[in-house]
């Protein structure tokens, strides 16, 4: 058995030299908490401009705010206000939905239902990484989510029929988000801050783009790097992320909402269940992951991947994971804040994280 400190001083090692032997990464942080274990690690590395990394600044997780999304939508479900199974033409309006998804002749936007939307299997073809590109080359171009809606259905085709396979989109959230509004009456941004943000006291939390969070800021907020521009301070740009990811948070307010919703606080056991186990395979490039309600697990694979190593959670592009690991019960949050760090974090969670925590035992 090895000790506590031991295992610790290895992770935050491996952890830094990872960003320091790597140039494309500018920053990265590192939480790792099991009160089971007795292990707390809140570390950061490199810089955000001139300003040394420090683990009190925000991060913009990219997609991991997905989680956030589904978790409000499991909330409304759990309140009786609407069921996985209900078709969205229920709560969006009819402009919006017409022509939504035209698939080889066929209009299939009435048969789209709101679990096809968590689990990204609705068909539908994603609009932020074309209008990205497209923002970053036109410094004038903005729009507002439904722009880029209907921007979608004029440029994109779908790439499947609901329900026919699984095909990773920020358009899925997009709708979740405008879902949430509907119900709510609220702007998705109020509607999250009201729902989790403020009653779990997150008050360094906020949307990118549509909010501010309670505290002032005594650190700015990390700079994250998409195609080789920093995110979080393009307003412009960050509106688009909307439902998809556009939370901002310390990595300790990450673990105040993890925290919440294993244990119960913000969705039932048998609605966290479903969102954890009512899944399906993951294509390229995430061979090896089952995706549920913006739930991401690794499949267990004999001898590669066992079953020890099973942990649930939410990835962000930018090289963002925040996730959950039954057998130490671990709350795992990080990034490296790069888009080159997609894949390589979520190995390096798997191998310099949880299997050193293992060893504690």
């Amino acid at each position: 058995m090895k000790k506590i400190v031991t295992v610790q001083e290895k992770i935050e090692s491996k952890f830094r030299q990872q960003v320091q032997h790597d140039k494309k990464v500018k920053n990265a942080y590192l939480l790792v908490h099991s009160e089971k274990l007795g292990v707390n690690i809140n570390i950061a590395e490199g810089k955000t401009g001139e300003i040394q990394a420090d683990p009190k600044q925000a991060n913009h997780l990219a997609s991991v705010g997905k989680l956030f999304t589904a978790t409000v939508i499991g909330m409304l479900h759990d309140k009786g206000l609407l069921h996985f199974d209900d078709v969205i033409v229920k709560y969006l309006d009819t402009d919006l939905m017409h022509g939504l998804h035209v698939y080889k002749g066929k209009d299939y936007s009435g048969d789209i239902s709101v679990k096809h939307l968590l689990k990204q299997t609705s068909g539908l073809n994603d609009v932020f990484f074309p209008l990205l590109k497209k923002m970053m080359n036109n410094p004038n171009l903005e729009m507002t989510v439904r722009e880029a809606l209907e921007w979608g259905k004029t440029n994109l085709n779908p790439v499947g029929k609901p329900g026919q396979k699984h095909f990773y989109t920020d358009t899925n959230y997009y709708l979740l988000g405008l879902i949430i509004e509907s119900i709510t009456k609220k702007p998705f941004h109020e509607a999250v801050h009201g729902m989790i943000l403020d009653p779990l006291k997150m008050d360094n939390a906020y949307i990118n783009g549509y909010s501010e969070p309670k505290n002032k800021p005594h650190y700015p907020p990390a700079h994250i790097y998409l195609f080789n521009t920093d995110f979080i301070e393009n307003k412009r740009i960050a509106k688009i992320d909307y439902a998809g990811g556009g939370i901002v948070a310390p990595l300790s307010e990450y673990l105040v909402f993890m925290k919440a919703l294993v244990n119960g606080k913000l969705v039932k056991e048998t609605t966290l269940n479903k969102m954890i186990y009512d899944d399906v395979k993951m294509g390229f490039p995430a061979v090896g992951f089952n995706y549920g309600y913006s739930v991401w697990k690794p499949r267990a694979i004999p001898l590669l991947m066992p079953e020890k190593y099973f942990c649930w959670g939410c990835v962000g592009i930018t090289g963002a994971f925040m996730f959950f690991h039954p057998q130490t019960e671990a709350y795992i949050t990080g990034t490296f804040n790069d888009k080159s760090y997609a894949s390589k974090a979520l190995r390096f969670m798997l191998m310099k994280v949880i299997k050193p925590l293992m060893e504690i035992k």
